[in-house]
């Protein structure tokens, strides 16, 4: 359980650490259409003709101090709306948004680098996945994640690319991430998980 609490904690600072690394040269004045987030628990993204527009869900910041991260983004020229609801929006230019998407790519790279090289997850040999991270494919010794709890990783992949779509402008109910895995030694694949779905079974 801690595993798993700390991948959720760690993709949520990864995406903030990518929001604002990536913004840091001019800003464009232009008028506020407004727009806010009714959506509580998804990333809104609107891309208008100069500027793209995100909502970041309030529970991506439940372990994060709100005030000193929207003060770290306006520092660096972004602007930053705090809703009613906890959520927070971010406005920027496409060329920052294009920039920031590119950031996190290398961020989640970096970070299925980590997993796959983690200790304590001896059954994983390798991770792929496709240019959008909607799809992945662990590569496993298959006894050994069988009698293991490595399993926690498909969880970590499968918030990965559900993110990593929102921030890409998907809309909440169109994304899908399908992660696959499959024994190294015979190539067999013999598990496969698909997100939200896999969320919504567990509810049940």
């Amino acid at each position: 359980m801690k595993k798993l609490l700390l991948l959720n904690l760690v993709l949520g600072l990864v995406l903030l650490t990518a929001c604002s690394s990536a913004n840091e040269a001019n800003t464009e004045k232009k008028s506020d259409e407004g727009k806010k987030a009714e959506k509580n628990e998804s990333i809104e993204v609107d891309k208008g003709l100069l500027n793209v527009e995100f909502t970041m869900p309030a529970s991506m910041f439940e372990e994060e101090n709100i005030d000193s991260t929207i003060a770290e983004a306006e520092a660096k020229g972004i602007k930053v709306t705090k809703n009613n609801d906890g959520s927070v929006t971010y406005k920027m230019s496409k060329s920052k948004h294009k920039e920031m998407m590119k950031e996190l790519e290398k961020e989640l790279t970096k970070s299925l680098d980590e997993l796959k090289n983690d200790e304590e997850l001896v059954s994983i040999q390798d991770i792929t996945h496709n240019k959008s991270f909607s799809e992945f494919t662990l590569i496993v010794d298959k006894a050994a994640y069988e009698n293991s709890f490595d399993g926690f990783a498909v969880l970590g992949l499968g918030f990965s690319g559900m993110y990593y779509q929102l921030f890409k402008g998907i809309d909440a109910d169109d994304f899908k991430v399908t992660i696959f895995v499959k024994d190294g030694a015979t190539g067999e694949v013999f598990g496969e998980v698909v997100y939200p779905d896999a969320l919504e079974d567990l509810e049940e």
